[in-house]
């Protein structure tokens, strides 16, 4: 088995870290100490060619990393909150505005999402062959590429739509992309309860403050850590990294290793980037 290289890209939740306009002790703290404390808006990269979400902090990123977006072949969506998707700069991709590769990137997402997608780029004269768009249906497989594909989970986030987190598996290699969610849905628990996962991706938007109904806090994580464990689902060797903090949460990224750290959870931070 050949590995898989997840960039992240972002950590933050929707405000970023240090957030605008905020004067809170944490992004005074964030601001003053720079490096890891710095979140832009979460996303991350497989392998440098299937990138999940696109938020608006996607430029920076580039600017950052290094990394040649026009080589993505595939973008997953979990759902259409700002933070998430920006589609205002997938416009950049179109003829005029960028000499990009001759070929579609595939674009998977739920309804709301595709038909933000569509509204922004009708308003730029249609994707032009630049873009394909495929709506997804929770625990249905896309098929990405030979020895690759993707499955979409149920999330508990947003009532108003289908959000979703993303089992991903490549060449043997299988990853959970679990966020945005609160307590993971039990038919998405029934889907993975049998699967074997190298990699947990999770949220921890909400640090110790005692919510989880739409977003998970730490108590949360190692709920969720537990049961994988109970079902058996943690292959030897696998990892599991908290990503998507709040300000509001007040935790800097000392604080958030302190907490993980006897649990074995590692702590997200932007560019980093691990082997699978």
């Amino acid at each position: 088995m050949t590995d898989m290289k997840v960039r992240f890209l972002g950590t933050a939740a929707f405000e970023g870290i240090p957030a605008l306009f905020c004067g809170c002790e944490l992004c005074k703290k964030a601001k003053k100490l720079g490096g890891k404390e710095f979140r832009t808006r979460t996303s991350v990269m497989l392998d440098d060619d299937v990138k999940i979400d696109f938020p608006p902090d996607t430029l920076t990123h580039m600017f950052r990393d290094g990394f040649d977006l026009d080589k993505v072949k595939t973008i997953l969506f979990t759902h259409s909150h700002s933070d998430h998707l920006y589609a205002e700069d997938m416009v950049t991709r179109l003829p005029g505005y960028a000499k990009s590769e001759d070929r579609p990137i595939r674009v998977y997402g739920n309804d709301i999402t595709l038909a933000k997608i569509r509204q922004t780029f009708e308003a730029n004269q249609g994707a032009r062959g630049k873009f394909e768009l495929h709506r997804v249906r929770a625990y249905e497989r896309l098929e990405l590429e030979p020895s690759v594909f993707a499955v979409p989970l149920l999330a508990a986030h947003d009532p108003n739509e289908t959000c979703l987190l993303y089992y991903f598996e490549k060449d043997g290699k299988s990853l959970l992309y679990g966020h945005d969610t609160g307590t993971i849905p039990e038919e998405t628990w029934e889907w993975l309860k049998d699967k074997k996962l190298d990699f947990v991706i999770l949220e921890c938007t909400m640090g110790n403050i005692d919510y989880r109904k739409t977003h998970m806090n730490v108590e949360a994580v190692l709920e969720t850590k537990a049961r994988m464990r109970e079902y058996g689902m943690l292959a030897q060797g696998s990892r599991i990294v908290v990503t998507h903090f709040s300000h509001n949460a007040q935790l800097l990224h000392s604080d958030l290793e302190a907490i993980f750290a006897p649990h074995s959870i590692t702590v997200a931070y932007d560019g980093m980037v691990v082997e699978v």
